[in-house]
């Protein structure tokens, strides 16, 4: 097949890219944002001619400066994704987030509960999405992604171990932590598996099984560093106040992926392990 990865300079990108060449993938434009602006729609359409499958990792991800800026976000994780939609179609898988939910939610989030958003970044991916949904392609939505190639909050706490005593991290967020390449992964799965005909089109969630919160992951990330996680303490989003509210509850269900042939993500505490070396952990 001939794949075109979006955003293939950003985190999942990269990680795309390593994902689909150790899949033996030998046709794969990468593109990064200086070889293909998505918010240019003339290039978009011309890129997306002699591809068989599209995966869009292109995105606005600065959330708390989308308060700020919500057109212009709109602008990537919107409006260039519905443009991406109508030239690809089915071709189209595109990665999003938890955000569109409200985190009210008690259990794990179906793939088909209807947009939410709490902030101006989940406004934008829920235009995105409903966009690829109606030209029949493929929405990934994934949360609490950390990696290799990006900053992430798991490199953040470890960077922070070396000049700090003692962290205080919210206790009162709950997701499912994703290492990118593990995503990356199933992303390529999913797109070989849409191309078999064994997956319908529709949305998927992509996040690892169990969860935890913010605080739960840090102590995690210290173990694996062998670092003493008692230097973590907990502590409320009330004391952190940012420009965008954050849900409460990003834990999303995996029911969508019976029948597909690609197994949902392993559970996050052995995913972490698998990752840190990459990580610098």
């Amino acid at each position: 097949m001939r794949w075109l990865v979006t955003g293939a300079g950003g985190m999942l990108g990269r990680d795309l890219v390593a994902a689909l060449a150790e899949a033996g993938e030998p046709e794969v434009r990468a593109a990064t944002r200086a070889e293909l602006d998505i918010t240019d729609p003339s290039a978009v359409r011309q890129a997306v001619v002699d591809v068989d499958l599209v995966i869009n990792a292109a995105a606005w991800t600065d959330v708390d400066g989308a308060e700020a800026a919500e057109e212009a976000a709109t602008a990537v994780n919107g409006e260039a994704v519905r443009v991406l939609a109508e030239a690809a179609g089915k071709r189209l898988i595109s990665v999003s987030t938890d955000y569109v939910f409200d985190g009210t939610a008690t259990a794990p989030i179906p793939e088909d509960t209807p947009h939410a958003p709490l902030n101006a970044y989940g406004r934008g991916k829920a235009v995105g999405e409903t966009a690829v949904l109606a030209a029949g392609g493929y929405v990934v939505r994934t949360a609490w992604l950390y990696g290799e190639h990006g900053p992430n909050f798991v490199r953040t706490m470890l960077r922070l171990a070396a000049d700090r005593e003692t962290l205080d991290v919210v206790d009162d967020q709950r997701g499912s932590p994703t290492w990118s390449l593990a995503l990356a992964r199933q992303l390529v799965a999913l797109g070989r598996a849409a191309s078999a005909g064994r997956a319908e089109p529709g949305a998927y969630h992509g996040t690892a099984a169990g969860s935890t919160t913010w605080f739960g992951l840090a102590r995690a990330a210290f173990e694996e560093a062998g670092l003493d996680p008692a230097r973590i303490r907990p502590t409320t989003s009330d004391r952190f106040v940012r420009p965008a509210r954050r849900p409460a509850y990003s834990v999303l269900g995996h029911d969508r992926w019976a029948g597909t042939g690609v197994e949902p993500l392993s559970d996050w505490r052995p995913m972490l392990s698998a990752a840190m070396p990459s990580l610098g952990g």
